[in-house]
């Protein structure tokens, strides 16, 4: 594995513009959305890495806004679906009309449906019923659609933000497994300490609201997300990354309290999604590669929605963070 003093000075100075470039993306993003550093740094490492994130959170604490302010920092055409039980997955990807020429020919003509733009806000996605759910998950995963038999590709780039109260379950339909996987990372989006709420409180009671600048556009943004995938990573973060996934599997050869209370543990996408983010987290910090410090603070948005409890470590009241955590610690 190639080490940062063996990396090319191309690559150097091309990380050092990136850096500075985030640096005035998180900028103009403070600007409107306060207090919740960590909740944008976890979700633009998720759009650099070219993922989808699943932002976990109360009402009213500015997930809608974040996406709305990230879409126009990034210069990314972005669109909203709000997720209802009745919501169709022609609403979603878009359906075939039948139009009726002068002459009186007719003909099917497709109409793109929201889906179709770089940002998709996938607003309370567990109100969605399984079906509609399935259509967005070919949409994340494959990055096109496909209508009568006809595929449409997805304009490029292509990111899901979505969103999920953790409270109200009635009349919502759990993710699948197969569809939290697709999430790079879960984002938890908290209260806002009492000096960034009051700072919101009086940005958003005036006259006037302050407006986030475009400081990227999309080619920009892919040729950050190309750098990504460029950064080295040395031998001591990848074999932290595959010990530390491994680790949290309750196979044959796990230790006795993981196979005692974990379910089912997360797959390869998992340690995909640590060498991704790990990256981007560097790029974020100005730095040029990642450390092991990376891998443990990336653990629990990345694994906590790839794993289950089993049923006796919910009995005792044990969390999925408490596992994680003591997974971590093992790394040193």
């Amino acid at each position: 594995m190639q080490n940062v003093s063996e990396t090319d000075g191309a690559i150097v100075q091309d990380l050092e513009a990136a850096g500075d470039q985030m640096a005035a993306v998180r900028e103009a993003i403070g600007t409107v959305i306060f207090g919740q550093e960590e909740v944008v740094d976890q979700t633009l490492m998720t759009i650099l890495s070219g993922g989808h994130g699943l932002l976990i959170g109360l009402p009213g604490l500015a997930k809608t806004r974040l996406v709305e302010t990230l879409a126009r920092v990034l210069g990314l055409d972005s669109k909203r679906i709000q997720f209802t039980p009745d919501l169709m997955p022609a609403d979603i990807v878009g359906s075939e009309v039948l139009e009726e020429a002068t002459g009186g020919r007719r003909s099917f003509r497709f109409i793109k449906g929201p889906v179709f733009c770089q940002l998709l806000m996938a607003d309370e996605i567990n109100r969605a019923s399984p079906r509609t759910q399935s259509a967005l998950l070919q949409a994340m995963q494959e990055k096109h659609v496909t209508v009568a038999g006809q595929r449409y590709e997805l304009p490029v780039p292509f990111h899901v933000l979505a969103t999920q109260n953790p409270l109200e379950q009635e009349g919502t339909y759990p993710l699948p497994e197969a569809q939290l996987d697709r999430f790079l990372m879960q984002i938890d989006v908290g209260y806002p300490d009492a000096v960034s709420e009051r700072r919101m409180l009086l940005a958003t009671t005036g006259s006037e609201e302050e407006v986030a600048k475009i400081i990227l556009d999309p080619e920009q943004l892919r040729a950050m997300q190309r750098l990504i995938r460029r950064m080295p990573v040395g031998e001591k973060v990848v074999g932290a990354i595959l010990n530390l996934v491994r680790s949290t599997r309750p196979e044959d050869d796990a230790q006795e309290d993981v196979k005692r209370n974990i379910a089912w543990g997360p797959s390869p996408r998992a340690s995909q999604a640590f060498m991704l983010c790990v990256r981007a987290r560097t790029l974020l910090q100005g730095r040029y590669s990642p450390s092991i410090d990376d891998v443990i603070a990336l653990a629990k948005p990345i694994l906590r929605h790839r794993m289950a409890l089993s049923f006796t470590a919910r009995s005792e009241g044990i969390s999925l963070s408490g596992v994680i955590d003591r997974q971590c610690q093992k790394l040193g």
